[in-house]
């Protein structure tokens, strides 16, 4: 006999148990669906996540108010977040942005500052020669200069994150379901979710926030426009006596007008095997990932040496006194939608949504994204006018 839940949440991510979260303090009736982290990807066969990782940037200050407000309104609420699951996932160390200086064609730094002054946001523009003073780990080409948020920035450990929400969302009623969904059919009254094992769960309503595993055809009606990317991301060790030279290293991005010029990095971060690493990723190209078997494959088994080789040197060339123990890389996707904001809507009939498209920027804001997905299954609609973007889903 099937379990019947008010609604159902397909995917046990940051935005899927952010989601979760916000539907159960609601009073429904709320399943929450997903797998566990697998202990060795390079043997599971199922599918996987990108917040199986303990360091993401996060921040206010961005080239654009939409992204800088899902941001704002999610770091505002870290603090409760950790509270009340007693699980803390933010560390608030500061993020830099570093670019060419104001008067360069290139205007990203420029739009930042515009994005920022619009939320009201404390990150003053700093020039070269205060970067230099103010962070002399870092080296940045000439003519940069800096738009530095010493408050309500720095990085979040993304596996915290997800586990914080998921225990409040189950604190507040939810089914937890650490199994993977096959297929989502939509029926005459009601939506079936069934798992890899068998189990059956009806709802009234579904929300599909399986990151770049969206693109499943046994989940949707139909296709979503998205593009899934292969990503590759590097790890340098950090010693316990560069580990305490780097103590107030603030995360930081560095943006050039070339894609292979452009990077972002993480101060020494502490993993799950109880050692340090300073995080740094940027891929010099694109590999796209057609199919749901291409992106499974690149979990399991996944490769760029050529990024690998990249980013080492990106890193030398930005920490010149680096010196780590041993590198190591690992694979990654980054999910991007037509229109460049997450899709926040509904697939067919109104019974079956999507909240999945990261754009690479959603990790900090996922608790915003999965607000956003919960008031649409709630409300029947997504009503949401302090944003410019109205969050549509394009389907193919």
């Amino acid at each position: 006999m099937a379990e019947t839940f008010d609604f159902v949440v397909v995917g046990k991510g940051m935005m899927g148990a952010a989601a979760a979260r916000y539907l159960a303090l609601s009073g429904a009736r709320v399943a929450l669906v997903g797998p566990d982290e697998p202990a060795d990807r390079t043997t599971h066969d199922g599918v996987f996540a990108s917040h199986y990782d303990n360091g993401r940037i996060t921040r206010t200050i961005d080239i654009n108010r939409d992204w800088a407000l899902l941001a704002r309104r999610s770091i505002d609420r870290y603090a409760q977040i950790e509270a009340t699951s007693g699980i803390t996932f933010y560390s608030e160390a500061g993020c830099l942005i570093a670019a060419p200086a104001p008067g360069h064609a290139y205007d990203y730094l420029e739009q930042v500052m515009h994005a920022r002054d619009t939320l009201g946001v404390d990150a003053p523009f700093l020039t070269a020669a205060e970067m230099k003073t103010r962070f002399p780990w870092f080296e940045f080409p000439a003519g940069f200069g800096g738009v530095f948020e010493a408050h309500g920035a720095g990085h979040i450990n993304p596996r915290a994150l997800v586990a914080a929400q998921t225990r409040i969302a189950a604190q507040n009623g939810a089914t937890v379901i650490s199994s993977e969904v096959a297929s989502v059919t939509e029926h005459a009254g009601h939506v079936s979710v069934t798992t890899v094992e068998g189990l059956v769960l009806t709802a009234g309503r579904v929300l599909v926030a399986a990151g770049g595993f969206s693109i499943a055809a046994s989940l949707l009606p139909r296709p979503l426009d998205l593009v899934v990317k292969a990503r590759t991301v590097l790890f340098a060790e950090i010693d316990d006596a560069q580990r305490a030279d780097y103590a107030a290293m603030p995360s930081l991005i560095g943006s050039s007008s070339t894609q292979e010029e452009s990077y972002y990095l993480l101060p020494p971060v502490l993993y799950p095997d109880g050692k340090f690493y300073l995080k740094i990723g940027g891929d010099p190209s694109d590999l796209v990932l057609d199919t749901e078997a291409d992106i499974r494959a690149w979990f399991r088994r996944g490769e760029n040496p050529d990024a690998a080789d990249h980013l080492l040197a990106v890193l030398r060339r930005v920490i010149p006194r680096i010196e780590p123990t041993c590198i190591h890389s690992a694979p990654c996707v980054t999910t991007f939608t037509r229109h460049g904001y997450p899709y926040i809507g509904f697939v067919g009939e109104g019974r079956i949504a999507a909240l999945t498209g990261g754009n690479g920027a959603a990790a900090k804001s996922s608790d915003e994204i999965g607000r956003l997905g919960a008031s649409l299954l709630l409300d029947g609609a997504l009503d949401a006018p302090e944003y410019a973007t109205d969050f549509a889903v394009c389907t193919r």
